[in-house]
C-alpha cells in the first residue's frame, strides 16, 4: 500500500514502476544526450565565446560550486525574448526535491536505473559520508515522501542497490497524525514491524510544508535539508531575495539570474496597487505554495477580483511581471518579455511551455540530471478578451490536487527529451547551455542564503529569516 512503510529490497528495481509509459520506451534526442555529456570546459568556452562580456574564470568558479545544503535542485525555465530580439531563459522558481526521473528519457540504454542512480551515487552517497568530531547513529535508510510515489519508490531501490541494504519507503503526509514517526533527541525514528527504529539517513521528498513535519536541525543526515526550502527551495519570496543578492554579487563578472521583475513583502491590500503599476497584467503567488498550487495569473478585472476573493491563510505575498504574448506582457523596469512558445502546430497555433532542468552538487561541482518540459493547456492567444483564461495558456505544471494529499498527474501536456518531441520546443544546444548556467546560478544563491541563515556555531538566525520572511502564520509553521 502506499500509504504505509514498505522495506525496498536490493535488486528489486524495476523501470516500468518508476517512468511513466510514454517516457519508458522513448528514445533520448541527439542533441540533449550530447548536451549532458558535454565536458565543463566546453560549456565554459562556448558560453564566454556568445557572451564576451563574461568573466571566464568566474564561471569555472560557479560551475565548480559545491553547495552545503541545497544540494539537489530543479528549476523551472520560460524561454523568452523581449522586442529587441534579446532571448535569454528566464528563471521562475527552482526547486528543492524536484520531480522529473519518471519523466526522463534513458541516455544509456543500458543503465535501466537512469538518472536515479546518478543522483544517488555522486551526490546522495558522499553526503552521508561521516564527518569528524560527529558521532555515527546506528539507524537505517529511509526516503520519506507525501507524493509522486513511482519515483520515491524508484530512489528507495536505488539506494538498495547502492548501499546493498533494505532501505525503508515511509509516507509522511500534511496534515496527517504521522503517529509512525518521531524527533527524538534530533534523530528521526520510524514506528516498524512491533517497534521504534532509528533513521541515520533519509532520502526527501516531502514538498507541501515539510518545515511544519521536519526539524530544521536534524542529526539524521536529511537530503535536502529542511533550511533548503526555508532559503528558496520552497519560499519564493526569500528565493527572490536570494536571487537579488547573488546578482550584486556577480555583476561585475557579466553574469545574471535571468528573472522577472518581482515585488516581494506585499500585503493582500496591496497587490491591485502593483498590478496596476505592471500594466494590469501580473503574477501574484503565495510564496510558500509548490506544485502549480498559489500561483494567480493577472490580465484582467474578473481574474483580479476573483485572486482577492479567495481565502488564503499567509500575510505576506509576491508580485511579478507577467511573461505573456508580445500584445499583453508586463512593460517592467527591464522592456517587456514574452514567450517564444513552441514551434507552431498544423493549425498555426503556439503553446506556451517550460523546461524543468534538474541538477545536483558533485565533488566536481554541480551538473545535470535530467530535464523535462511542460506545455499549457490552451494554445497561446495574440489578443485577449474580457473572458480569456490566463491560467490555461500560461499554467504548465502537470499536477492536479484532486484532495488533501491526494494528486494526478495530467500527463498529455509532458513533453520528453525525445526524438520527437524536443524538436517541437525549438531549442537548440545554446539554449539547454543557459538553462544549465540559469539553474546552477539560482541554485547557488539558495545555498549561500542557507549558510547565511546559520551562524558559525550552527544555529539557525531566526531573527534574520524574520527580517526576510515576516509572515506570522509561515513563523508558527516552523519546527525551529
Amino acid at each position: 500500500m502506499k500509504d504505509q512503510i514498505t522495506v525496498v529490497q536490493p535488486e528489486s528495481f524495476n523501470n516500468e514502476n518508476h517512468w511513466y509509459p510514454k517516457a519508458l520506451n522513448a528514445t533520448i534526442h541527439p542533441m540533449v544526450n550530447f548536451f549532458l555529456n558535454l565536458d565543463i570546459k566546453k560549456i565554459v568556452s562556448r558560453y564566454c565565446h556568445l557572451n564576451p562580456m563574461v568573466d571566464r574564470d568566474k564561471l569555472k568558479e560557479v560551475l565548480s560550486y559545491k553547495c552545503k545544503h541545497f544540494l539537489w535542485s530543479g528549476a523551472d525555465l520560460f524561454n523568452a525574448t523581449s522586442e529587441e530580439g534579446n532571448r535569454q531563459m528566464v528563471v521562475i522558481e527552482n526547486n528543492s526535491c524536484p520531480s522529473g526521473q519518471k519523466s526522463m528519457p534513458l541516455v544509456d540504454d543500458n543503465k535501466e536505473d537512469g538518472s536515479y542512480r546518478l543522483l544517488i551515487e555522486r551526490t546522495f552517497k558522499p553526503y552521508l559520508k561521516p564527518k569528524q568530531g560527529v558521532a555515527k547513529i546506528n539507524g537505517q535508510l529511509g526516503v520519506i515522501y507525501d507524493k509522486n510515489h513511482m519515483e520515491t519508490s524508484g530512489y528507495a531501490a536505488v539506494i538498495a542497490d547502492v548501499f546493498d541494504e533494505d532501505v525503508l519507503l515511509i509516507p509522511f503526509y500534511h496534515g496527517h497524525d504521522n503517529a509512525h514517526i518521531k524527533i527524538e533527541d534530533k534523530i528521526i525514528h520510524v514506528h516498524h514491524e512491533g517497534h521504534w527504529m532509528p533513521l541515520r539517513a533519509v532520502f526527501r521528498y516531502v514538498t507541501q510544508k515539510p518545515w511544519n513535519r521536519l526539524p530544521l536541525h536534524s542529526r539524521t543526515k536529511i537530503l535536502n535539508p529542511i533550511v533548503a526550502c526555508l532559503a528558496g527551495g520552497r519560499n519564493k519570496m526569500v528565493a527572490a531575495k536570494a536571487y537579488d543578492l547573488y546578482n550584486s554579487e556577480l555583476s561585475q563578472f557579466g553574469l545574471k539570474i535571468n528573472m522577472p521583475e518581482t515585488i516581494w513583502d506585499i500585503s493582500k491590500a496591496e497587490i491591485p496597487l502593483w498590478v496596476q503599476k505592471l500594466g494590469g497584467h501580473a503574477v501574484v503567488k503565495i510564496p510558500y505554495s509548490n506544485a502549480g498550487q498559489g500561483v494567480y495569473t493577472i490580465t484582467n478585472e474578473a481574474e483580479l477580483e476573483s485572486f482577492m476573493q479567495t481565502e488564503i491563510n499567509y500575510e505576506r505575498y509576491i508580485v511579478q511581471s507577467l511573461i505573456g504574448n508580445y500584445n499583453w506582457s508586463s512593460r517592467s523596469d527591464e522592456g517587456k518579455y514574452y514567450h517564444v512558445g513552441t514551434i507552431p502546430t498544423n493549425s498555426g497555433h503556439t503553446y506556451v511551455a517550460d523546461i524543468r532542468m534538474m541538477v545536483s552538487s558533485t565533488e566536481n561541482g554541480i551538473r545535470p540530471l535530467c530535464i523535462y518540459s511542460r506545455r499549457a493547456r490552451q494554445p497561446l492567444a495574440s489578443e485577449l478578451s474580457n473572458n480569456s483564461d490566463s491560467w490555461a495558456m500560461l499554467g504548465t505544471n502537470l499536477s492536479i490536487k484532486k484532495g488533501e494529499n491526494e494528486w494526478g498527474s495530467d500527463t498529455n501536456r509532458l513533453m520528453l527529451m525525445d526524438r520527437r518531441d524536443f524538436n517541437k520546443l525549438g531549442l537548440g544546444l545554446d539554449d539547454l547551455i543557459e538553462a544549465f548556467i540559469q539553474t546552477v546560478l539560482s541554485t547557488i544563491a539558495i545555498d549561500k542564503m542557507c549558510i547565511n541563515l546559520y551562524s558559525s556555531k550552527g544555529k539557525f538566525k531566526q531573527k534574520l529569516f524574520k527580517s526576510l520572511n515576516n509572515d506570522k502564520t509561515l513563523l508558527d509553521e516552523i519546527l525551529f
